[in-house]
């Protein structure tokens, strides 16, 4: 299947590179490209991709704008977006996800991890890069008192397994890898992913991680 992808980048250059690589793959196709976050949000609206390709530092509207927007729509409900930025700070990274990004990608990633983080993405996996990792780690280790596993506020309280599977979701680790880890089902992992989710209002994953860094369960 193949997968759309509207691009966000206020330099034409870079919007131009990202087209060529991923125009390289037959099974990604741009669909538009938008110079800022405002132009992003209504290019969305009109060619309903399956993963935006985000930047953060533009004018107008900035990336965590822009992505709040879109995972707000529920006309939008299907769209991913890929947040591919040179800041990969710390508050970035946690607003962006926090916005409901999908995920986030420094932009000296690779060609061909490019392509493979669009299609993680769109198959609706959250994918960090070692640098936004690294930013979350430092994030929650800076803050003295972790507040306690699957209590934040509003947020009915998760079982133990719940809890357990989503400090392995933090990690990295897919459904499969969870699976095999605590010899269940991948079926069953998934289960335990979906539920944890849907008590923490978690949109995806990746903000499945968000929460696990600041409920404490990677420590």
């Amino acid at each position: 299947m193949t997968v759309r992808v509207l691009l966000v980048d206020d330099q034409a250059l870079l919007r131009g590179t990202f087209r060529l690589l991923l125009d390289s793959d037959p099974e990604v196709e741009v669909v538009g490209e938008a110079a800022t976050g405002r132009e992003a949000v209504e290019l969305a609206r009109r060619t309903l991709p399956d993963v935006v390709l985000m930047d953060i530092r533009m004018p107008d509207m900035d990336g965590v704008e822009a992505t709040g927007l879109i995972s707000a729509d529920t006309a939008l409900a299907g769209v991913r977006v890929l947040i591919l930025t040179t800041f990969e700070t710390d508050d970035l990274v946690v607003a962006a996800l926090r916005a409901g990004a999908s995920g986030f990608l420094g932009k000296d990633v690779a060609p061909a991890a490019l392509i493979e983080a669009v299609r993680t993405v769109a198959a609706g996996e959250q994918l960090l890069s070692a640098t936004a990792t690294r930013a979350l780690i430092e994030r929650v280790t800076s803050q003295p008192e972790p507040r306690p596993p699957g209590r934040l506020p509003g947020v009915d309280p998760l079982t133990e397994r719940e809890l357990e599977i989503t400090a392995l979701v933090a990690q990295g680790l897919s459904n499969t890898e969870i699976a095999e880890r605590l010899f269940i089902s991948p079926a069953t992992a998934k289960t335990h992913v979906n539920r944890a989710m849907m008590k923490t209002g978690a949109r995806d994953r990746a903000q499945l991680v968000v929460f696990a860094y600041e409920a404490g369960l990677t420590a």
